[in-house]
């Protein structure tokens, strides 16, 4: 398919839930299975591109006006799983967590009030007729949040430095859903007995509690995405960031806090220096 843009992909990375069909009530289950027929799908890249192309009008298009039809696609052992974009719904809680983010007076020069106000509306109307509404995919800038290394292991690491323009590096895990939830609950048993409640053990019990809404033969992709651009493929070919998470947990369920500190320093090091390019020039 023709792209919309030849921008640089965001600097995100994503949590993704692959389904099977058979988690899917008619007619999508139908659409998807077609769907997934088709040659010419497209990539995360061309989700990205779609947006920044929205963004690019006055005043800008903040959430699309209809939902995607568009999904990623495995065969997993035989079994076709999808991903659904769900972009608006990703869209309006983007939107949200922005707010956090960006002091108002910035927030207001980039995106104007009115505009974010009658998006906020749409949101609560939409909510209202869809209340069980939950995206297939997480995405988070400049980092990746240290409670998704939890669900995945080193060995499922798959790591390709890419070879052109058009076939950029990748760094990816994938796991059966099983295993993800197997990690979180083994994750969060080692760090509530060594540890009082933060920020950690919350994020852990929110991935937790999002991947108990998929169907339990799903496949949980961890995917660096775009952020691949922004480290030196030294950088990547020696991130094992999953290995040290998984250290440090195995060090507090020994009651070692000094190997698990040394884990969580190694950790805190190398993501430090990634999101201190967010702010360089």
């Amino acid at each position: 398919m023709p792209k919309v843009s030849s921008v640089i992909v965001p600097y995100a990375t994503y949590l993704r839930v692959y389904e099977p069909l058979a988690a899917f009530p008619e007619p999508e289950r139908s659409h998807w299975a077609r769907y997934a027929r088709r040659p010419d799908r497209p990539s995360y890249q061309d989700e990205l591109r779609r947006c920044l192309a929205d963004l690019a009008p006055t005043p800008p298009v903040l959430v699309p006006v209809h939902e995607s039809q568009d999904a990623f696609v495995l065969d997993v052992d035989g079994v076709v799983c999808v991903c659904p974009w769900r972009t608006r719904l990703r869209g309006w809680q983007a939107l949200e967590e922005l707010s956090e983010e960006l002091p108002p007076p910035v927030l207001d020069a980039v995106l104007p009030p009115f505009l974010r106000h009658q998006a906020a509306q749409d949101y609560e109307r939409w909510l209202g007729e869809n209340p069980d509404a939950r995206p297939w995919i997480r995405t988070a800038t400049w980092q990746v949040p240290i409670n998704w290394f939890v669900l995945v292991a080193d060995e499922e690491r798959e790591y390709d430095k890419g070879d052109s323009e058009d076939s950029p590096p990748v760094l990816r895990y994938r796991t059966p859903m099983v295993q993800a939830r197997r990690r979180v609950a083994r994750g969060l048993r080692a760090l509530k007995e060594a540890m009082d409640e933060g920020p950690l053990i919350d994020g852990l019990v929110d991935v937790g509690r999002w991947l108990e809404e998929f169907h339990p033969r799903s496949l949980v992709e961890l995917d660096y995405g775009g952020l691949v651009h922004a480290l030196p493929a030294g950088a990547l070919e020696h991130d094992h960031s999953a290995a040290d998470v998984a250290e440090g947990i195995a060090a507090l369920r020994r009651g070692d806090g000094a190997v698990a500190g040394e884990a969580y320093a190694r950790l805190v090091d190398r993501w430090r220096s990634v999101r201190d390019l967010r702010s360089a020039n």
